[in-house]
């Protein structure tokens, strides 16, 4: 396909996304619609709009990319059964505390149990911790278009990724969490979309069957799941488990992104029955990506199809062997359903994210949910502001991770979350399991610092410390811990404290 196609269609797709976001904000701009989506979004909409925001580009290239390492095959399976029961520990738990406080960002459940400042701590890991996130998912994808695309017309990477930012901002300043709702619906349709058409046509080419499939796939080289054999590696079974675990419970259920979506429900009833729905198709979309994976693998090594190379590094990036294949090796309709999915599933995610950074700061530092200033003339320009300003931020933070990035991003995200979101899963447990005490507020950002670097030492030094035991991700419930033991030790009895 060539690069005027793929400009085109990605033009196409914007144009369809800029009108959705026309009639919904001409409807209502305001902030209630903005942050919460006046309350009334169908859970239905919201939980097949959730997949494409929670899988993203990252595992729409990375997840299948790395199934052609030997020592990773399949593994990712197993922190998605970590996902699985972190899902439902956030419905059951989670979201009914946020619906008792009728909460707008879920921040302010720490501000009403710990204090202001550990509320104020709780909302910038989260602002520093998504924006690193989204920064490092829409990086994935703009190296796609820039290679595929903008090279061919000597864009610089800059202007890609401005470009990029400049129609997301486009279509989501207004609208804001209303407009996400339904464009997010639309995207998560054509990602879901292009997976099993991609296995349908990859099939296809492959003179497979559907049984036939299922059968190369099992006998590859590409399909162990579990890892039992040496829990040292970072593969082992219960270190994946436990980690995908925690990280859901962290990036998800103490994450305002995604648990703005839950809270723009009617109730706590269609909240729940949102994210059980949510679950049960978030895996089963993500063993159809592992199949993808192994189909690519199968494919090119019939096809003699190298693994692309990094131009900077020269060293092979699984990242990009399933556009390599999409976009030079099948016909015009299996590249176009892959740009497709592709884009639906980066740009779901990053929408989604831009808004919830908005709300964050506008509510957890400016207090526009506040009766008091709801209803000043200039709130709606000061948040068009922000979102400017984070648009910009995620701009800056990409280009710096295009200058030093080495390997593949998916790894690296869960790294950087296992460190960012650690402290916030010590704040919500102290919270929610120790009530009889509350905390030296002015501390708490010291804690919540000093965790993550004992971290961060812990796994880089591991050899020296535990020997040839390695951390994966893991360490957030070691985080966690320590941030909890951390709070622990400037902790003090809780008097007139209200029981959440």
């Amino acid at each position: 396909m060539s690069a005027a196609t793929i400009l085109t269609i990605i033009i196409l797709y914007f144009g369809v996304l800029f009108l959705i976001s026309h009639f919904m904000s001409k409807k209502d701009s305001s902030n209630d619609a903005f942050f919460k989506a006046n309350k009334n979004s169908k859970w239905y909409l919201v939980a097949f709009g959730m997949i494409g925001t929670a899988l993203s580009g990252v595992t729409f290239i990375s997840v299948p990319g790395e199934v052609g390492n030997p020592e990773l095959q399949f593994k990712y399976f197993q922190f998605i059964l970590g996902n699985a029961v972190g899902f439902v520990l956030i419905a059951t738990i989670l979201l009914p505390l946020y619906y008792r406080m009728n909460l707008t960002s879920i921040y302010s459940y720490i501000e009403q149990r710990l204090g202001v400042i550990s509320y104020k701590t709780a909302a910038s890991i989260f602002l520093i911790s998504r924006t690193i996130g989204s920064s490092f998912r829409l990086y994935l994808v703009v190296i796609v278009l820039q290679r595929y695309v903008f090279d061919f017309y000597r864009v610089p990477f800059a202007v890609t990724v401005l470009l990029s930012l400049a129609f997301i901002f486009a279509y989501t300043y207004r609208g804001g969490l209303k407009t996400i709702i339904i464009t997010d619906t639309l995207q998560t349709f054509f990602l879901v979309s292009s997976v099993f058409l991609t296995i349908f046509i990859i099939c296809q080419n492959l003179d497979y069957s559907p049984f036939e499939a299922f059968e190369a796939i099992k006998n590859s080289n590409y399909s162990k799941v579990f890892f039992f054999e040496d829990y040292l590696k970072s593969t082992y079974f219960w270190k994946q488990f436990v980690g995908g675990m925690f990280v859901t419970l962290a990036m998800v259920g103490l994450d305002q992104d995604l648990m703005q979506k839950n809270l723009s429900c009617v109730n706590i009833k269609e909240a729940q029955k949102n994210m059980f729905t949510f679950t049960g198709i978030f895996i089963v979309i993500n063993v159809f990506f592992l199949s993808v994976g192994a189909l690519l693998y199968i494919y090119a090594q019939q096809n003699q199809v190298a693994v692309p190379l990094d131009l900077a590094t020269g060293n092979p990036r699984t990242d990009l062997l399933f556009p390599e294949i999409a976009f030079h090796h099948l016909s015009l309709i299996p590249s176009i359903i892959f740009l497709l999915g592709l884009t639906a599933a980066t740009f779901a995610t990053t929408d989604s994210a831009l808004t919830a950074l908005t709300t964050s700061f506008c509510v957890d530092f400016l207090g526009m949910d506040k009766p008091e200033n709801s209803h000043k003339t200039n709130v709606v320009q000061t948040r068009h502001w922000v979102h400017i300003g984070f648009s910009i931020l995620l701009f800056l933070v990409i280009l710096v991770f295009n200058a030093i990035n080495d390997s593949s991003v998916v790894s690296i995200i869960f790294k950087i979350a296992s460190y960012t979101y650690g402290p916030l899963l010590g704040l919500y447990g102290f919270g929610l399991f120790w009530q009889s005490k509350t905390v030296k507020d002015k501390w708490v950002p010291l804690v919540c610092v000093v965790a993550p670097l004992l971290c961060f030492f812990l796994t880089k030094y591991s050899s020296l410390l535990v020997g040839a035991y390695v951390f994966d991700t893991e360490i957030i419930l070691i985080n966690g811990l320590l941030t909890f033991i951390g709070l622990w030790l400037i902790s003090k009895p809780a008097t007139g404290q209200t029981k959440f």
